[in-house]
């Protein structure tokens, strides 16, 4: 059976986020068919289209390890009712230039997080608006938004809800059939 590459997209900058621990968690509920490869936003310098004519080196790494990829996972925060900026700018550098989307084709997931009731399920919408044009298909069942986080994890950054765990798996288990159909 083939593995998958996944880069998983932190959308949070905080060296303790939630968003970063999920991530870190799905690398080890993830079948073998899926490798993920947890990436954060830190050394991503701002979209400028006047950089196109020679793009910065970090745009050039960022694009490449998307374009190599089998798939893109989004983890997200919620902020002010959106996905973060640092999200933002990094889909406006790997979705250029225009018509050559290092998105395109790559089977998309999205988890959003939040220690709030509603499980940021705002950013999540915001993603499903923003990816048609510049993605590949996008997962739409089963949706996840994780709420009531903020106890999920003990002071090594380890996942020990029982019930954040089993749908973090219930999750990864059907993102990795969904890259198997879908990946090029």
């Amino acid at each position: 059976m083939a593995t998958h590459h996944v880069v998983v997209i932190a959308g949070s900058l905080r060296k303790e986020s939630f968003t970063l621990k999920i991530a870190n968690a799905l690398t080890k509920l993830a079948p073998d068919t899926l490798k993920l490869d947890v990436v954060t936003l830190h050394d991503i310098s701002f979209f400028n289209q006047d950089l196109e004519s020679a793009p910065p080196a970090d745009w050039v790494a960022f694009r490449e390890k998307i374009q190599k990829s089998s798939g893109v996972l989004f983890v997200t925060p919620e902020y002010n009712r959106s996905i973060p900026g640092v999200l933002k700018n990094a889909i406006d550098v790997a979705s250029r230039p225009y018509g050559k989307s290092s998105f395109l084709g790559k089977p998309v997931g999205i988890i959003s997080n939040s220690p709030g009731p509603l499980g940021g399920v705002s950013a999540a919408k915001h993603l499903q608006n923003i990816l048609p044009g510049i993605s590949g298909p996008i997962m739409g069942q089963p949706e996840i938004y994780l709420n009531g986080v903020g106890d999920a994890f003990d002071d090594k950054g380890e996942l020990i809800k029982e019930s954040l765990l089993a749908v973090l798996k219930q999750y990864i288990d059907a993102y990795a059939a969904f890259v198997s159909r879908h990946h090029r």
